[in-house]
């Protein structure tokens, strides 16, 4: 039996046993497990310095090495993240309606686990216990495969939590990690029908197209981030600036970073050469329309490629719009429909904007980069969902469970 099949199927085992654990005990193994790897620091920085190495000798991106990268503080907030979940409330359980029908039924509906959750992931170690933690926290087991550039650190952090795992409650086959590097183990969890219950991605486009195209198990399409700010003709001119560039420098490497700018005529005539000197100081290259160029002579020609991608790097394209509507068609045609934002003190546009545009989060005056489970008041999050069912935006813990009707009655047949 391969790796990949025998693993699932130790998490589908004890799926039982979850369900019979209390809230109690789940947050005593979030709490051991979080001790547990602020204890082991040095052991997973060592493993971590071997996919550091690894990484720079396959050249790498600065961009990415830095999503791969633990230190000691990194290893702290990590730990933190499970602190966190084990303080917000546990969903399973959870009355979400009641139903008295004529003939006396009493009908409740309640969040219920999903069972056996599947996560596909690239390089941020920090995934690992993220992704375990929240779905442990709603009684789910889970199949981690993370990218083979983090291999080690990802072996070396599960080890470590099994270990805290193993002097609790909660049952260590519950946590999975595939080592497999080959591309053939994402292929195979994608057909575990039976096994998984669902699968969620997380990473670039083309991992996510990858599983949403071949998976037969259900997906939760957490999305790439080609994500847009609109400065319209009213900004105010230092908050366009500063959200502008927050949203592209503060952290260009994650999936809710500004990749595109895009600029009223009437503000760019007067403000984008030194707002695009400012990102420039900011180390950001621009690529940029030909009004752009025109403005800003030292930025490169952006292409119809370049409005299309994730650059997660210190690349920014800006292109120059007549008005509204223009910037929302842009969006409609490049959006990922991940977080987009407006800057103006126009009320009528921003309440245009925030009902026209298709996006999981909308943002007036306020920089994309708040599109965050732990932003939004949801602790750590499993992923931010660009999708439409089941769950939409940032993913916390109610959206790891699933719902289930239980029904008391006294006797009652149907006619």
């Amino acid at each position: 039996m391969s790796e990949v099949r025998s693993k699932a199927g130790l998490a589908k085992n004890v799926t039982s046993i979850l369900n019979k654990l209390n809230t109690t005990q789940k947050n005593e193994a979030l709490l051991a497990m979080a001790d547990a790897l602020v204890s082991r620091t040095a052991d997973i920085i060592e493993a971590n310095s071997e996919d550091l190495r690894r990484g720079k000798e396959l050249g790498t991106s600065p961009s990415l090495l830095d999503r791969l990268a633990l230190n000691p503080s990194r290893i702290e907030a990590i730990a933190e993240g499970l602190r966190q979940i084990v303080q917000l409330p546990d969903p399973v359980g959870d009355t979400l309606e009641i139903i008295e029908r004529p003939n006396g039924l009493n009908i409740r509906k309640i969040r219920v686990p999903l069972g056996v959750i599947g996560i596909i992931y690239e390089a941020r170690p920090n995934v690992t216990v993220d992704a375990a933690g929240l779905c442990l926290k709603t009684g789910n087991a889970v199949v981690l495969r993370g990218g083979s550039s983090a291999l080690s650190s990802n072996k070396k952090i599960v080890e470590v939590l099994h270990e805290a795992m193993s002097q609790t409650a909660l049952p260590k086959d519950a946590l999975q990690l595939i080592e497999d590097p080959n591309r053939s183990s994402v292929d195979e969890m994608l057909k575990l029908n039976g096994l998984l219950d669902v699968i969620i991605p997380r990473g670039g486009s083309s991992l996510i197209q990858n599983v949403v195209m071949n998976a037969t198990v259900p997906v939760i399409e957490t999305g790439a981030g080609i994500c847009h700010t609109f400065i319209d003709a009213s900004a105010n001119p230092v908050m366009a600036e500063n959200i502008s560039i927050n949203a592209k420098v503060q952290r260009p490497s994650v999936c809710n970073s500004m990749e595109t700018l895009l600029v009223h005529k009437d503000f760019a005539d007067v403000h984008l050469a030194e707002l695009a000197q400012k990102l420039r100081e900011s180390d950001v290259e621009i690529r940029g329309c030909a009004e752009t160029i025109k403005l800003v002579p030292w930025a490169t020609e952006a292409s119809s490629t370049d409005y299309a991608t994730e650059y997660n790097d210190y690349v920014l394209n800006i292109k120059v719009v007549n008005n509204l509507e223009q910037a929302m068609d842009h969006i409609a045609s490049y959006g990922t429909k991940h977080s987009e934002c407006i800057v103006t003190e126009l009320q009528d546009n921003a309440e245009r904007f925030l009902q026209e545009v298709d996006a999981a989060a909308v943002y007036h005056n306020a920089s994309t980069r708040f599109t965050d489970g732990f932003e939004f008041g949801f602790g750590a999050e499993i992923g931010i969902s660009t999708q439409k069912l089941h769950a939409r935006g940032p993913m916390g813990l109610p959206s790891l469970t699933s719902t289930k009707y239980i029904i008391h009655g006294s006797g009652q047949i149907r006619q």
